[in-house]
């Protein structure tokens, strides 16, 4: 098994900032550092999160762009209010 190798990193704050952070490790009952790792883990995730969120969007409009295969918003929106009224019915056909 391969150990984890953890390294320091020095980020700068400002006061307030930091005051905040001891204030809210405080109150948590957390270390400051337990907190800022968190929030590190919690941004990252996010982001990556929306970073493939959006290259899925390029990738579909260059398959769109590609092919010329769509929906129409009438198609979508029929669709998706029969799926609300709770019908269990297959997405519209795509068309050029």
């Amino acid at each position: 098994m391969t150990a984890i190798v953890a390294r320091p990193v020095s980020v700068k704050l400002d006061q307030e900032t930091r005051g905040r952070i001891d204030r809210l490790a405080t109150s948590r009952r957390r270390t400051t550092h337990w907190l800022m790792r968190e929030a590190i883990q919690q941004y990252i995730e996010r982001e990556e999160k929306l970073e493939a969120y959006r290259q899925n969007g390029i990738a579909a409009w260059e398959a769109y762009q590609a092919s010329g295969l769509h929906v129409t918003q009438e198609e979508a929106d029929a669709w998706l209010a029969k799926l609300e009224a709770g019908e269990d019915v297959e997405p519209p056909a795509c068309h050029v």
